[in-house]
């Protein structure tokens, strides 16, 4: 008798679309949750944006939760420039100052996304556990300047979750890549923040509209599915 497939309840469709959800070929991406975006006296904070931005950290982290139980693996990424910025745009330096605070200024808790400082690290909710796998990018997409595909690809991955922040930027860059490359993607709309909610709204209403990219589905769905999983211990 064949069973019933395992699939998230997503929109504009399931997903995945064509099969059961297998979390050996499933990865769970959690972009850019670092204090300079989501944290207290980070780079977002001084901007004045910083209530939106944390949203996400609840649902991401039931969603992690969930995931590292049915052994979906874990993999979290940073966004991260050179003490120098030799790495990092000068015209995004340009049009960042003229904000006021930019990537590399000193703020409360270090150089902001500078690696090795405070600010540049994951906000307290969200630490990777020992083993999983942190990406350090030098740009908004996951896939830019990374070894990320490489990974992916040699751990037969084939379906990739979606959260972090920004939804309208590092998000969206991240989800165009991995559609370029092939591989199947649901974003996880309240895992997902921008420093404007009507961003992130935008945003949504694309993928639910056009399904080009990926589909959309609540942190809620998300979990429900792997309810009906079995814990990786038991297999």
């Amino acid at each position: 008798m064949a069973t019933t497939p395992i699939v998230i309840e997503a929109q504009p469709f399931r997903f995945p679309i064509a099969e059961s959800l297998d979390p050996a070929r499933t990865a769970f991406i959690a972009i850019d949750m670092q204090v300079d975006f989501c944290g207290e006296g980070g780079l977002v904070d001084r901007w004045g944006r910083l209530a939106p931005m944390r949203a996400p950290i609840a649902p991401i982290a039931r969603c992690f939760a969930a995931a590292r139980r049915v052994g979906i693996r874990v993999i979290h990424t940073r966004e991260t420039y050179k003490p120098d910025l030799s790495d990092f745009p000068p015209m995004r330096h340009l049009r960042q100052t003229a904000r006021g605070v930019a990537t590399g200024d000193k703020g409360p808790k270090g150089r902001h996304l500078i690696q090795g400082e405070k600010c540049w690290d994951f906000v307290p909710e969200l630490k990777p556990l020992p083993g999983e796998t942190v990406i350090d990018k030098p740009g908004y997409g996951a896939f830019y300047k990374t070894d990320l595909e490489a990974i992916l690809k040699k751990a037969n991955i084939a379906q990739l979750v979606l959260t972090g922040v920004t939804t309208d930027c590092c998000v969206n860059s991240t989800l165009r890549e991995a559609e370029d490359r092939g591989f199947e993607c649901l974003v996880i709309e309240d895992g997902c923040a921008a420093p404007r909610p009507e961003s992130h709204a935008a945003m949504m209403a694309m993928l639910r509209t056009g399904g080009v990219f990926g589909t959309v589905a609540d942190s809620a769905a998300f979990i429900a599915a792997l309810e009906r999983l079995p814990d990786i211990a038991a297999r």
